[in-house]
């Protein structure tokens, strides 16, 4: 039991830190760009006190995992002027797409890592299979330090890829969405519509596209996991 404790609570601080880190990316990008709101907000650090949402980092992650066994959340959003960003057209896209970028940075890293910790292969592939039940996890790394550390590579390689790919959807307040407003001829009026009932539009694609949406996820996953064995 202790063990699954510990083992759920490493799962909630990779995911606290991967929307932290997926956040401060945007106010770097914006920042480069020459708009230092979110530097001057006290955005672009790793401390968790200043990201937290006490619904998207705690609230929603626990009841999350507690009533289907898996956990996922936000951070506050990371504030940008895209009024003082050197390239109006895609500097906005730009800024967007670098929490993305470093969420699949951080899956890259760990699945090459992961592939480095010498185990079987099948203890791997098992590390795999039951890498988010923690009750079945526990006992399979118990006492072995490799087999630990790979499993805290899974779960990291989980949280990013999950966080970068599901944010590239194309509807507001995704990230995806900036991009789209960007390549696509959209009036002013247009993208304010679509900002302001996005998060209806983001349900309704969910409720009726998650079958497409659940098998592209899990492409994406399958394909940086493959990385670690």
């Amino acid at each position: 039991m202790l063990n699954e404790i510990v083992l759920g609570a490493f799962f909630f601080v990779i995911l606290l830190y991967s929307v932290i880190i997926h956040e401060v990316s945007h106010g770097i990008s914006a920042l480069w760009q020459g708009d230092s709101t979110a530097k001057y907000a006290g955005r672009l650090n790793l401390n968790p006190f200043n990201h937290i949402d006490i619904w998207g980092s705690i609230i929603v992650p626990i009841m999350m995992y507690l009533s289907v066994g898996f956990a996922f959340g936000w951070a506050k959003p990371v504030p940008f002027n895209p009024y003082n960003l050197k390239n109006q057209k895609w500097g906005p896209a730009l800024v967007a797409l670098a929490g993305p970028a470093s969420n699949i940075t951080l899956a890259i890293i760990f699945a090459i890592i992961a592939r480095t910790i010498a185990l079987p292969v099948a203890v791997k592939y098992e590390i795999i299979k039951h890498a988010t039940d923690f009750a079945t996890i526990a006992p399979l790394v118990a006492g072995s330090f490799e087999a630990i550390f790979f499993e805290i590579c899974v779960v990291v390689i989980f949280m990013n890829v999950l966080l970068a790919f599901f944010n590239l959807i194309p509807i507001p307040p995704l990230d995806g969405s900036k991009l789209l407003f960007a390549v696509l001829p959209i009036k002013i009026e247009t993208m304010a519509m679509l900002e302001q009932f996005g998060f209806v539009f983001l349900l309704f694609f969910i409720f009726f596209f998650s079958a497409p949406l659940g098998i592209f996820l899990n492409f994406m996953l399958n394909l940086f996991l493959g990385i670690t064995v």
